[in-house]
């Protein structure tokens, strides 16, 4: 317990039916957790993602999904039409309603979810286009005869290229030009839409989609390199055109693509140049963090980037043989060990390579350059979301998000929701069918050897149940001691399981009765666990002392039932009749309706541990004792 009081230790033992017995198992490693340290909340929004099926969203209660992807480059709100880039012949598409900006910002709002919105920034957007074939396309056949491969729907739009080299398009062809004012008109537009930020309209908007890939998605009106200069340039005069049109709204940028855009400009390719010698020698995100707060700086201290924002993917193949299954699991530590070196191109030459520990690298170049920057990841997918083992990896990512403090994460790729994948988001928000969730204050929690057993832990804040999540990443069952620290525990810890054994559900096991503080644990291969521990609390018991017909006189015992004392306590029933409380002592007691309240009355509400006091009333009616709860102060 925090606040001087003594220190409860308890081991914990899950034995789970169904496997081989404790014998033929193997000894994991210790795992430990502590809930007085290393406490902060976990932000809800790491939970979220770009798109799924509705129902699932709904299920996982889904905070934040992303409108976002190369198609929104060239998004224009007053014709509902974008560009596809070379992720399909360059060709320009109306949307539908439902699909367009408007419809998905509606349709989550009204699900309570908070959209992030993108707005162009490239400098260009798609211009009026028929709604049908033939489209306009940035490669047209009618321009460029020849060409290496052409859209076997659409004939007269070709891939951009001749002989594996890139051709010059015509912008004009498919956009018209559009600068930071027309995402301010676009803001505006969904502010007056659906009201401000404050108001309950868009939280977020995104600075456009990995702009350093923009010659490459977008070559056909953008060719050129993004340099330094241009992505500083466009993302403040747009950030600038984003507060100016909502000053509630929050501004989340750059959402680079990967580990070059990461350290490097367009120019500069994948590691320091010219580029970045002509700004100081920092790298592409130190230079971008420094430039808005200096952009800021200069604008009176009014923060115009409130979300540092990245992708992340693996760099592993999408298989699952067993080489590709151990590299997934172990390459989840990218995001935060500062001993591990990336297994891949980017390996130990890489800069600012080895090693990653992606999050941790986002808060400190945040702390040195833009200070009280919010961090994101938008887009990151460790694939495998149909097989358990990317159910795992899934489960680890989730619990190092909070562990390590990310404010915000959205899936590109969701899985189905009967994929394995999805299970690892039910772990931790919906575990029992009934919208159960893993806690919203991460807790210390630490394994002798992570890359085997990983652990998570937190504690819930509305009962105080302390969730502890555990990924068994072998293919053996492991039996491992778990110790818990600075917490009560009521007595019995609630055990749910997801793993290759059963992949169409989590099972609830028997509960585990804590005997003497000494049990064991034993995790099934290739799973997730979760254990869930009921906060010790207090209870009380009611005793009649009188009961005349018109009336009757009751004593209420409570009883602190910690290791620990409290410093208050609060009884509430509901009366099963018309019985109205006329008098009281030892408590301050409220009643309304059929509710009461009793509370204690500040010289009684410390108890020690295990010990009570009592309480009494009188009250009109006869004798009918209701269930008590008792809730610590």
């Amino acid at each position: 317990m925090r606040g001087g009081s003594a220190v409860a230790v308890l081991t914990l033992t899950v034995m789970l039916t169904g496997h081989a017995a404790a014998s033929a198992t193997a000894t994991g490693p210790a795992l430990s957790v502590d809930v007085s340290a290393a406490r902060h909340a976990i932000s809800p929004d790491i939970y979220g993602l770009n798109g799924g099926d509705p129902a699932f969203n709904a299920e996982i209660g889904q905070s934040v999904a992303r409108w976002g992807g190369n198609t929104t480059s060239r998004y224009n709100f007053k014709n509902r039409t974008y560009n596809t880039g070379s992720d399909w012949f360059f060709e320009n598409i109306v949307t539908d309603q439902e699909r367009s900006v408007e419809g998905m910002v509606r349709s989550n709002l009204d699900r309570g979810i908070k959209p992030v919105v993108t707005v162009p920034m490239i400098g260009w957007v798609a211009k009026d286009s028929p709604s049908t074939h033939p489209f306009n396309c940035g490669f047209p056949a009618t321009r460029f005869p020849q060409q290496d491969k052409f859209d076997e729907w659409d004939p007269n739009c070709g891939n951009g290229q001749l002989n594996q080299q890139n051709l010059t398009g015509v912008p004009a062809d498919t956009s018209i030009k559009a600068d930071a004012a027309f995402a301010g008109e676009m803001v505006a537009h969904l502010a007056n839409r659906f009201g401000t930020a404050a108001r309950g309209g868009v939280p977020i908007y995104q600075l456009d989609n990995e702009p350093v890939l923009w010659a490459q998605t977008h070559r056909d009106v953008h060719p050129e390199p993004v340099s330094y200069d241009e992505l500083g340039g466009k993302g403040t005069a747009t950030a600038a055109a984003i507060k100016a049109a909502d000053p509630s709204a929050k501004v989340l940028g750059p959402s680079g693509w990967g580990y070059c855009e990461w350290v490097a400009s367009g120019v500069d390719g994948c590691g320091p140049g010219a580029d970045s010698a002509a700004h100081g020698g920092l790298n592409l995100s130190q230079w971008y963090l420094k430039n808005m707060k200096d952009f800021s700086d200069a604008h009176g201290g009014q923060r115009f980037l409130d979300y540092f924002d990245q992708h992340f993917y693996p760099q592993i193949s999408a298989d699952k043989d067993p080489a590709a299954n151990a590299l997934r699991l172990r390459s989840t530590r990218s995001l935060w060990d500062p001993t591990y070196v990336e297994e891949n191109w980017i390996g130990p030459g890489g800069v600012n390579a080895p090693p990653l520990q992606f999050i941790r690298t986002m808060k400190s170049w945040i702390a040195q350059y833009n200070p009280g920057t919010k961090t994101a990841i938008t887009e990151y997918n460790w694939g495998a979301l149909d097989h358990i083992n990317g159910a795992l990896a899934q489960a680890d990512v989730l619990g190092i998000f909070g562990r390590e403090g990310l404010d915000l994460a959205t899936m590109w790729g969701e899985p189905k929701p009967t994929d394995p994948g999805a299970y690892a988001f039910r772990m931790y928000r919906d575990y029992d069918g009934a919208g159960s969730r893993f806690g919203d204050v991460s807790v210390s929690a630490t394994a002798a050897d992570q890359g085997r057993l990983a652990v998570y832990a937190a504690q819930r804040s509305a009962d105080k149940a302390l969730t502890v999540m555990v990924v068994n990443k072998t293919g053996g069952e492991l039996t491992s001691p778990l110790s818990v620290a600075g917490f009560d525990s009521a007595g019995a810890a609630q055990r749910f399981t997801y793993g290759e054994a059963n992949l169409g559900a989590i099972v609830r096991g028997d509960d585990l009765q804590v005997s003497n503080g000494q049990v064991n644990a034993t995790y099934p291969a290739n799973s997730i666990t979760l254990l869930v521990l009921p906060a010790a609390g207090c209870s009380a018991s009611l005793h009649v002392n009188g009961d005349w017909g018109t009336g009757h006189a009751a004593t209420v015992t409570v009883t602190n039932d910690r290791r620990a004392a409290m410093t208050g306590w609060r009884v509430s029933w509901t009366w099963p009749g018309d019985q109205q409380v006329t008098k009281s002592w030892n408590t301050t007691l409220k009643q309304d309706a059929a509710g009461v309240v009793a509370t204690d009355a500040g010289w009684n509400g410390s108890i020690g541990a295990g010990g009570s006091t009592t309480f009494g009333f009188q009250a009109t009616g006869r004798a009918a004792p209701p269930a008590l709860t008792c809730t610590p102060g």
